[in-house]
């Protein structure tokens, strides 16, 4: 599964797992070379927000230019076929709790559905045992109370939204300055810096400067989406210049990767896969993910299918920490990456089932969406129900994913995102579950369910266990309660 040639674009998707925790701890690190890191590694997570896999040069893409992103990818440990949720906050829950974003409660982006269960021991907090200094700068968006802000959750400092012009300044880069103050502050112990972004997230904002190299390319929306990746990717540079200056290089694993599938960029490059955010297909939630640690680890590819809840683990092991307990009914859901990371491999990734949900039903309607917008990935393939739901309260909600796979049922080629909605949102065929190898076939289109039968049975009996599993401790932790009158108007006002 750890291959030293280029990406190849068809790998792909979809979010979560199951396994013993006892299990999950890798074995202890071994450094290597004379300029090899002593002590605990800092760490330094970045997170955008709405990026896709296709929008880096080195993943292929014609028009945008990313050269200190291309730089950090051929510098890093490159996992290929990583897989997050469809959309926000469900993948930062994933990404902090190591479990399924169902599992901790989390299944919208507006409150209190994108409330992340405060009983669940994060990121931060676990690596605060291991004498970790902790920071949380930019996008939280796991809250919808005091109880679960960022500096209730483990983090020693949070810097949160700055306007988007402040002091003359433009957003990103104050958080990204924010994040270098942190590192600075914090010599002397180790230190963990989520530093998660605002941009290229709607509303497309930035300096006009980054914007104009691609006016005349594309159409102005993605102008301006490009423009913001653009600036992102000259904060990256930025910060791993201040990194060598520092002489903090060699003593910080750099992490970046996104939080969903493609948006703006989807229409002019995707890397061939069929889906954007809040879709159940590959586009919908595969993600970039570099790891970067100089003088440890070589560059090299990585094709196991890998989550986002597995970074809470490796991160743990690389630290010398124990897990926590499970508690509550919630076991994590992610396993260590060291082996990967390493050189070697784990046989175990070889036969993991990650699962998917897009999970934006209206409120109270879990059950009867259990099938709608869903997958299951195993190996190279993927199972996938993209289907609206036909409830008749669903069918009059304002706050309802189905409706955007309603309007392409009525032959609509227009939906968030995209001009080619028949395309990337898309139905699965008749009324039911498809199977796909998305390897050989990332733009979905070649039905495998009746040829490759017992392979799609096993992975709907998977998925339809997984759903009984998580389904209790999502109604437990909120995960299906009423949005707030305030949240509703706002998706509705959103959506005229």
């Amino acid at each position: 599964m750890i291959r030293s040639e280029s990406l190849v674009p068809g790998m792909n998707t979809i979010s979560t797992i199951t396994l013993l925790t006892a299990l999950l701890l890798a074995p202890g690190m071994v450094l290597h070379g004379a300029d090899a890191p002593a002590g605990k590694p800092n760490v330094l997570l970045i997170i955008t927000d709405d990026q896709g896999y296709g929008d880096v040069g080195r993943h292929g893409n014609p028009v945008l230019k990313t050269p200190h992103l291309d730089a950090l990818h051929d510098q890093s440990v490159r996992f290929a076929d990583f897989c997050v949720s469809s959309s926000c906050s469900p993948t930062r829950a994933s990404l902090m709790s190591g479990m399924f974003n169902l599992r901790v409660g989390v299944t919208h982006t507006i409150a209190p559905r994108c409330r992340m269960d405060p009983r669940v021991t994060i990121l931060p907090q676990v690596l605060k045992t291991a004498g970790y200094s902790t920071a949380c700068i930019g996008k939280w968006h796991l809250s919808a109370d005091a109880d679960t802000a960022p500096g209730k959750r483990g983090f020693d400092y949070v810097a949160g939204k700055p306007a988007h012009y402040q002091n003359g300044k433009y957003r990103e880069d104050i958080l990204f300055d924010e994040a270098m103050g942190f590192m600075q502050r914090s010599a002397g112990q180790p230190f963990f810096c989520y530093l998660a972004t605002w941009s290229p997230h709607a509303p497309l904002i930035v300096p006009d400067k980054y914007v104009e190299p691609y006016r005349g390319q594309v159409d102005e929306n993605t102008a301006q989406f490009f423009g913001m990746v653009a600036n992102i990717d000259e904060n990256v540079g930025r910060l791993m210049r201040w990194l060598e200056e520092q002489d903090l290089a060699r003593k910080t694993i750099v992490i970046l990767m996104n939080d969903n599938g493609g948006t703006y960029g989807v229409d002019t490059w995707n890397a061939g896969m069929r889906g954007c955010k809040c879709t159940a297909w590959p586009g919908g939630a595969r993600a970039l993910c570099f790891w970067r640690w100089p003088g440890r680890w070589a560059p090299h590819d990585v094709f196991a299918l890998t989550a986002h809840v597995d970074v809470l683990p490796t991160l743990a092991a690389l630290a010398g920490v124990e897990l926590p307990a499970p508690a509550n009914g919630m076991e994590l859901d992610g396993r260590s990456l060291v082996p990967f990371l390493e050189g070697r491999d784990d046989p175990w990734f070889a036969d993991r089932l990650v699962f998917q949900h897009n999970a934006r039903w209206p409120s109270g309607m879990a059950a009867q969406h259990k099938d709608c917008m869903a997958g299951v990935r195993w190996q190279d393939y993927l199972l996938v129900r993209s289907r609206p739901c036909d409830d008749p309260v669903c069918l009059t909600s304002g706050v309802s994913q189905c409706g955007a796979l309603r309007n392409v049922a009525r032959g609509s080629n227009v939906a968030t995102y995209t001009k080619n909605a028949q395309f990337i949102w898309g139905l699965t065929p008749g009324d039911g579950w498809a199977l796909y190898n998305v390897r050989q076939d990332p733009a979905c289109r070649t039905n495998l369910v009746a040829t490759e039968k017992d392979v799609a049975d096993r992975l709907r009996q998977g998925y339809d266990r997984w759903w009984d599993a998580v389904y209790p401790a999502m109604i437990a932790a909120g995960g299906d309660a009423p949005l707030t009158e305030a949240a509703v108007e706002r998706v509705k006002a959103k959506k005229k």
